[in-house]
């Protein structure tokens, strides 16, 4: 049986939702006031871009999890970077540390016998060493050839013992590091789709018209002599809602869509005396195969069409697209 929880308790619970968020608060702004005490993260970014090996962060229990997703970071914004467990290090895995690496070692403590006890071996093995501790005498401040100092007056769990705002802090270093370290690079948002290709931003800076569009005898066309009634059919068997108008040299002339269809049925014509060349659009709305497909959205989104034609660099007709081959294709 679920236990209630009463309305004391709720407010109780909204009360230290809010306590927490100003003492983690509180905390970053500290971090951030210290940043000009010294220079420390300049020497820390310095020693990272110059990294011809890896970035290897380090650390145990929550430490170790917030070690995990700074390398995680790094490694998806230009940084090669990995996270090895101290306690795996120290049988077998120290061997994935070279003397090219740089390794970023997290312990609030500065004390954890874990790290302490690999660490002498990067050191002689000749990889510089950063360290993220609470604690600016520690053991591990001291034997590393970079310190940051991720001090927090107070954790946010009311026994100030459960790694709280500590962690929130380390995190936060983390994340300005690898700031600092994508920018220095030059890392932009194309750089950051390779490293995400399964992602939507991904999709979105990778996939191109030409990825996507339909081609061939998939793309619907007629002549400018075609009977409406022909393009018509055309229509119905390539199941795009439109066709494209050709030229001899198959250059777009004019589209002639659905909704043209029901526009002119409202004015009662006899469709048989009709050729394409009198009802469609001329100079259609285009866009070219090696342009990104998000282009394509934004220009159908602009003028509110549901397809477009594809053309290539001399402006003869390629492709056509519609806007559920891009919904499949997850760009929009």
């Amino acid at each position: 049986m679920l236990k209630s929880f009463d309305a004391e308790q709720g407010r109780r619970a909204l009360a230290l939702a809010r306590s927490t968020l100003q003492i983690e608060g509180e905390a970053i702004l500290a971090l951030d006031a210290r940043l000009d005490a010294d220079d420390s993260i300049a020497r820390a970014v310095g020693l990272l871009y110059a990294c011809t090996g890896r970035v290897v962060v380090t650390g145990v229990g929550k430490s170790g999890h917030i070690a995990r997703k700074i390398a995680a970071t790094l490694a998806s914004t230009g940084t090669p970077a990995m996270f090895v467990h101290p306690t795996e290090a120290a049988h077998g895995d120290l061997g994935m540390v070279t003397p090219q690496d740089v390794v970023i070692a997290i312990s609030y403590s500065g004390e954890s016998a874990e790290l302490m006890e690999i660490l002498p071996h990067v050191k002689r093995m000749g990889a510089p060493l950063i360290s993220m501790t609470g604690k600016p005498q520690s053991s591990l401040a001291r034997l590393a050839d970079v310190h940051l100092n991720v001090y927090v007056a107070k954790e946010a769990c009311p026994m100030n013992l459960a790694p709280t705002a500590s962690t929130t802090v380390t995190l936060a270093m983390g994340d300005a590091i690898a700031v600092a370290l994508l920018d220095a690079r030059g890392f932009k948002e194309d750089d950051f789709a390779r490293s995400h290709p399964g992602g939507a931003l991904g999709r979105r800076l990778l996939t191109h018209v030409r990825d996507v569009m339909r081609s061939g005898a998939a793309v619907p066309t007629v002549t400018p002599e075609t009977p409406l009634v022909n393009a018509l059919l055309e229509i119905s068997q390539k199941g795009m809602g439109m066709t494209a108008v050709v030229d001899s040299e198959h250059r777009p002339l004019g589209v002639f869509t659905d909704g043209d269809l029901r526009r002119l049925i409202e004015r009662a014509q006899d469709f048989r005396t009709i050729l394409i060349r009198d009802v469609m659009h001329a100079n259609p709305r285009t866009v070219q195969a090696e342009q990104l497909a998000v282009d394509a959205v934004a220009i159908m989104e602009e003028f509110r069409i549901n397809q477009m034609l594809v053309i290539d660099g001399a402006g003869v007709l390629v492709g056509a697209l519609h806007i559920h081959d891009l919904t499949r294709a997850k760009v929009i």
